[in-house]
């Protein structure tokens, strides 16, 4: 048996710091990854056959719990009648159907293979079809590794260019503005200099990229209302939200109408699925209907869509969503009032099945307040739960998630765990 150490040393020698995505390398928290060889319900086990509660869950699809049976169940049917076929099937229509039915806001929808896929071509689109260049996004909001939406914000209202990424021209991010999360009066600002130029915001509606943070009251509302003054498109980025934190994701918790919608993550049930969709005078623009070019070998992939329509199925459940959310408050509220207990700045927050801690009195409202927090007291009580066998994301700046699978039991159990962690700190 080869340790955890042992395979990220033979790792650096194959892969780029060892992972195949940088969070993975522990390099913001330090100490070694845990290379994952099985995964039940709430609990992953390393290679060194440690078990540990998981609250990473794949970083957001494992709603069901690891290897549901139904899920795996499809899958392993889906994958006898062939693996890949690069042509049309009834389950991506299907899909298609399941994820229009749902999400009120959409008419038509396109299967990509990753949330990065989506909100590059929903840009794309967006851009296509208001024939305007310029977009908004916000600061902490990460929408994916394209290269327009790889954008550092600087300290102003405005920011403009300014690639955070080696190997980003420039020109690349040149129309790319980026703003204050919940700043409403620097959107107004940016629209009342550039609107007639603005093809589209994006957002998060409620960011899990810099940890867990929630619109402002009126915030969403304010984006739709600009949008919709001058002609441009909102792109809520529900990758991480959509049916995570509720049945129709943020949109259908806020009211809020979004032109344009991607997903990924719970839509392919831990398989690589992506989508992104809206009115069908909007996805009308996209090949072959439109000059909008997207394509992919592997997109609607059977064996992905099988599992993520086996997903969709089983979250539908009466009940299913009450039942998370509160399991998912009982954490959150739990870690508060055990840090507080043992006099630490510490607050925490939830919404649906997805929470954030945070090593500051007051939850966030910005990537400036996230970034404002102790991340080195983080990074102490990471390892200590860690060690005491239980798995939050190794980053302060991930949101982190329930499954239906974390019960009574093991919420108490990571609990009691905490509540020992942070008497230690």
């Amino acid at each position: 048996m080869s340790s955890n150490a042992q395979l990220f040393e033979r790792a650096c020698r194959s892969i780029p710091g060892g992972v195949n995505s940088p969070v993975r390398a522990f390099r913001s928290v330090g100490g070694t990854p845990r290379f994952i060889k099985r995964a039940q319900g709430p609990y992953v086990w390393d290679a060194e056959d440690r078990q540990y509660i998981d609250y990473v869950g794949s970083w957001g699809p494992a709603i069901l719990g690891h290897s549901h049976p139904d899920v795996v169940r499809a899958v392993q049917e889906a994958a006898v009648n062939g693996l890949s076929f690069g042509a049309p099937t009834e389950a991506e229509i299907e899909l298609a159907e399941v994820l229009i039915s749902r999400l009120p806001s959409l008419e038509q929808v396109r299967l990509v293979s990753s949330g990065t896929e989506a909100t590059m071509t929903a840009i794309r689109l967006a851009r296509g079809a208001t024939g305007r260049a310029k977009i908004v996004k916000f600061e902490g909001c990460y929408h994916g590794h394209s290269d327009s939406l790889l954008v550092k914000a600087g300290s102003g209202l405005l920011t403009f260019g300014n690639p955070s990424s080696a190997g980003v021209p420039p020109e690349f991010v040149s129309h790319t503005l980026t703003l204050e999360y919940n700043n409403l009066d620097a959107v107004r600002e940016a629209f009342a200099q550039h609107g007639a130029d603005i093809a589209c915001i994006i957002v998060e509606p409620v960011a899990g990229n810099m940890n867990l943070i929630k619109p402002a009251p009126g915030f969403l509302e304010g984006l739709r209302d600009v949008c919709t003054q001058h002609g441009a498109l909102l792109i809520f980025d529900e990758v991480m939200t959509g049916f995570r934190v509720g049945p129709q994701g943020v949109q259908g918790l806020t009211g809020v109408k979004p032109d344009l919608t991607t997903l990924a993550k719970v839509i392919g049930g831990g398989m690589p699925v992506g989508a992104f969709g809206g009115s069908a005078e909007i996805m009308k623009h996209i090949a072959p209907l439109g000059g909008v070019y997207q394509a992919g070998t592997l997109s609607g992939n059977p064996v992905a869509v099988a599992a993520g329509l086996a997903t969709l199925r089983l979250i539908a459940a009466p009940g299913f969503y009450e039942k998370l959310s509160a399991q998912t408050a009982k954490l959150a509220q739990g870690l508060q009032e055990r840090a507080r207990a043992a006099g630490l700045a510490f607050s925490a927050d939830s919404v649906g099945g997805m929470f954030g801690i945070y090593f500051s009195n007051k939850v966030p409202a910005s990537f400036a307040e996230v970034s404002a927090c102790d991340t080195a007291a983080f990074n102490r009580f990471f390892h200590a739960m860690l060690d005491h066998g239980v798995h939050f994301a190794p980053s302060a700046f991930e949101a982190g998630f329930v499954s239906a699978t974390h019960d009574d039991a093991v919420i108490q159990s990571t609990l009691d765990i905490a509540e020992k962690v942070f008497g230690a700190m």
